[in-house]
């Protein structure tokens, strides 16, 4: 297949294209330029419209800013995380909210019953992680239309964090997230990708 290498197949830009994908990479390390509220706000308005199960929205998104903050983030991290973690500019912690259904009449509202679908809570979790993984991809991508780098990382104690900062036993965190401004040695070398003919096959 070639229709990658054909023009004018993508409504989008190459620019945007390239800002968004190509040239975009996952950062390790970071400027010292802020990343804003506002710029926060701006990308969760662009991201909110990716579509999630029952349009439930469980994505729940916690900024460490402060150092204290911080500090008691790094513990539950991978060593190879720690230092990174310690200097971005700003640090996330996304996590599922497993009671999104408690939304769902005011999100989902031409199925009032809804809510109702979704009373055990093993279900209710298993929708939650997946509609919010979805929108950590939103994220990622959101991140990188502000300008900024996304640097998500696995390495860590997804239920040491909760503990730390969702004691209530509503969330469960799926993901650590750096975010700044990438700077010179934010990569290295591009690592492969598979091809079109690795990934789609047609019946």
């Amino acid at each position: 297949m070639t229709a990658l290498a054909t023009p004018g197949l993508l409504a989008l830009d190459r620019a945007a294209q390239d800002l968004l994908f190509r040239a975009a990479r996952t950062a390790n390390t970071f400027t010292d330029e802020p990343v804003t509220d506002a710029q926060v706000a701006a990308i969760h308005d662009l991201i909110r419209y990716g579509p999630t199960a029952y349009n439930g929205q469980p994505l729940r998104v916690l900024l460490l800013r402060s150092p204290a903050a911080r500090a008691r983030l790094l513990p539950h991290l991978s060593s190879s995380n720690r230092a990174k973690t310690a200097a971005a500019p700003l640090v996330a912690v996304l996590a599922a909210d497993v009671d999104f259904h408690e939304r769902l009449p005011e999100l989902y509202p031409h199925r009032p019953q809804a809510r109702d679908w979704l009373t055990d809570r093993a279900t209710r979790v298993e929708q939650a992680r997946f509609s919010a993984t979805l929108q950590i991809g939103y994220l990622v991508v959101g991140v990188r239309a502000a300008g900024l780098a996304a640097g998500p990382m696995a390495g860590f104690d997804a239920a040491g964090v909760t503990r730390e900062f969702f004691p209530d036993g509503r969330h469960e965190t799926l993901l650590v997230m750096n975010v700044g401004h990438p700077d010179s040695a934010s990569w290295g070398a591009r690592l492969p990708r598979l091809s079109t003919e690795d990934v789609v096959r047609t019946l």
